[in-house]
Parts: C-alpha cells; structure tokens; sequence
C-alpha cells in the first residue's frame, strides 16, 4: 500500500509531493533560528500553511545528540501549550515525541498524525499509536533511535519497524530512512549513501518521508553552521523528491516549496 491518509490528505501513489513545515518548541534544537515561543505558535502555523505547509510538525524536545536532558513533564507542557492554541485551526498537525505519556497528553488534541523518530520501539507507545487510529511516520531504528550504522542496517531497521508496526496494529504509516547523526556511531558518509540509494527504499511499498533539513552532513559539505543551509537543504530535497519521497519535512517552507513542485515536474518526466 504505497499510500496513507494524514487529515484527509492522501500521501503517496499519485499525489503531489507533500510539505510538512516543522514548528519546533524546544529552545534546545541544533537549529537555535527554528525556535518558536509559544505565543507564537499559532502565527507561524498560519503562516507556514500559507506559504504552502499540508503538514506541521510540532515538536518539543531536542532529538541531536548531546542535547541536554528535558524531563517528560517539560516536554508534555510545551507540547499541550502548542497543541492548545492550534485546536479547532483546522491546520493539520502532527506530533514529533516518542514518550507514551506524551502522547497520550497530545492525543487528547485534534492531531492528524505521529511523527515517531523510534520506529514503535517502546511496546506501551505502540500500543498508543494503535488504539490512537492515527497515522504514523516511523523511523528506521533497531534497538535504538537510528541506530543503523550502513545502508544494510538501514534496511534491517525499517522491515524491523514494519514488524513492529503489523504486530501492534498500526496500518497506515510512513517510512523515514533515518537520514541525520542520530547516534555518535553514525557518520555523514552514511547520510550522503542513504541519499544516494534513496530509491531502493521504494521495495518497502510505503510513503517516504526525506528529513534533512539544515543537518549535519550537508553543513559539513558547504563549511556552514545551521543557519547558512538553506540552499543545501533545498538542493538536497529535490534530489530525494525526484528519487521517490512522497513528504519533505522542513524549516523552510516557502522555499522548499517552490523548489519541490521544480523536482515533481521533472520526476513526472522521467
């Protein structure tokens, strides 16, 4: 089933390329220019979707390594004061955390779907994500998050996912190859074959989701911090959309917008 419904938007198959704009409540994040203060959450949704966002991904907690501990009752605050100010927006919202009592707090919010870096690793979670109903995008990890260390691993990890998905009932979902330095075992050469080989995850018959905005591997490439990649990010997210990816996920909406509807138009030409 290469295809997945997130608020009545349909992912994959035939459908144009979708944009999810990330809304990032943690002043921790590797990106310091993404942050979002709460009292202006709801402006930079509005805006974001204006600029061409289906999607927007709120998140609250840092997921880069090294990134100083936050407890779940902080990461739940900030999670509900964003949630609570886009309920009834009608924007489609989906929400980046891996802790089941967090969930649980999001879920009590009209959200559209469940950004889960984890790939259901945590049993209780899973079982969350389940009886949630919702659609979910799982990222390739085996025993811990984007703990795959080759191309082969990577592999391994997301048919991990999918078993871990058939087993605890969840259907509808999205595969994240796991592209970044999620762990100090990875490197950006495994980044740069991921992209590379991007296609091959097209076997799996399920949406893609291309994550790279402002990482690592591209700053290292161009010699720019964070904040100076936004023409590597574009350029790489056009390369993954004209390989297969059926959802970008980025900080930089009005942009990669353009850029995307450039790679479909080339993709439909191939």
């Amino acid at each position: 089933m290469h295809r997945c419904t997130i608020g009545g938007l349909t992912v994959g198959d035939e459908s144009p390329v979708r944009l999810m704009g990330v809304i990032n409540c943690s002043p921790e994040s590797f990106y310091s220019e993404s942050y979002t203060p709460a009292g202006d959450v709801f402006s930079k949704a509005c805006q974001l979707v204006e600029q061409g966002a289906d999607i927007i991904d709120v998140g609250a907690r840092s997921t880069a390594p090294g990134a100083p501990p936050l407890t779940r009752g902080e990461e739940a605050a900030r999670m509900v004061q964003a949630l609570s100010v886009l309920e009834g927006s009608g924007i489609r919202v989906s929400v980046d955390t891996m802790d089941p009592a967090v969930l649980e707090a999001c879920l009590e919010y009209d959200i559209a779907a469940i950004n889960d870096i984890s790939g259901l690793l945590n049993p209780e979670y899973a079982a969350g994500v389940s009886g949630s109903g919702l659609p979910a995008l799982l990222m390739a990890s085996k025993w811990a998050v984007g703990d795959a260390c080759s191309l082969d691993e990577t592999h391994r990890a997301l048919s991990m996912v999918e078993t871990r998905a058939h087993a605890s009932g969840v259907t509808e979902y999205v595969l994240d190859p796991a592209i970044g330095l999620w762990q100090a075992s990875r490197t950006a050469d495994l980044d740069w074959e991921l992209c590379r080989q991007f296609r091959q995850f097209s076997v799996y018959q399920r949406p893609l989701l291309a994550a790279v905005s402002r990482k690592s591997f591209l700053g290292n490439l161009v010699g720019k911090p964070p904040a100076g990649r936004l023409a590597a990010s574009i350029a790489m997210a056009s390369l993954l959309v004209c390989m297969g990816a059926d959802i970008v996920r980025t900080h930089d909406v009005a942009e990669t917008h353009d850029a995307i509807l450039v790679a479909e138009k080339m993709r439909r030409w191939q």
